[in-house]
């Protein structure tokens, strides 16, 4: 159970993020195949299911990103900054991330609920429309729950050195440069 928990926690979004886009791939692909071939018949509903499939990916992301600790950030302030002042930093950062989540999803709720009760249906595949609005609801309320875990991530290790971008960077490429170095090693 441990090992399945374990891990679900590193690589539920990740997983579901590379099936999507493999699904993706292969519809793009099917339909490039199917216009260049007359005799078939056209996938008139391949361009709305890879643009849902796109937005679905989207909001899989969200948690994905903050679970890794790689969304998009100005790191260099906190670089220049004490270790405790940047682990409060981050602290803060994850609170404003779990805020901003469970608001995002909160308010996506009732949304979901119109879309639910006008029963629109998506034009080509004429899927009910609310299929591909629930990942709002899902996507920002992992996110929060995502927030909160790498918020105990931070305490929990608040005094454990915190590596720098420069530092990170260095330490990303020197684990890169090994694993060319065994492969090529490997290899011969």
């Amino acid at each position: 159970m441990k090992k399945a928990i374990k891990w679900f926690d590193d690589h539920f979004e990740e997983t579901l993020l590379v099936i999507l886009l493999i699904i993706i791939a292969v519809v793009s692909m099917m339909q490039v195949f199917f216009r260049q071939l007359p005799f078939l018949p056209t996938l008139k509903w391949a361009e709305e299911f890879c643009r849902f499939a796109w937005i679905w990916s989207v909001f899989l992301s969200l948690p994905y990103t903050i679970r890794k600790a790689s969304m998009l950030r100005v790191a260099i302030l906190l670089d220049l900054m004490p270790q405790a002042v940047r682990k409060v930093f981050n602290m803060v950062i994850d609170l404003v991330t779990v805020a901003s989540m469970a608001f995002l999803g909160w308010h996506s709720v009732p949304l979901l609920q119109k879309i639910i009760a006008s029963a629109e249906l998506s034009s080509a595949m004429t899927w009910p429309m609310w299929i591909i609005y629930i990942i709002l609801p899902i996507g920002f309320f992992l996110g929060a729950l995502r927030g909160i875990q790498m918020f105990i991530y931070h305490l929990t290790h608040f005094n454990e050195h915190e590596l720098t971008t420069k530092e990170q960077a260095e330490a990303d490429a020197r684990a890169e440069a090994e694993t060319a170095e065994r492969a090529e090693g490997e290899d011969k």
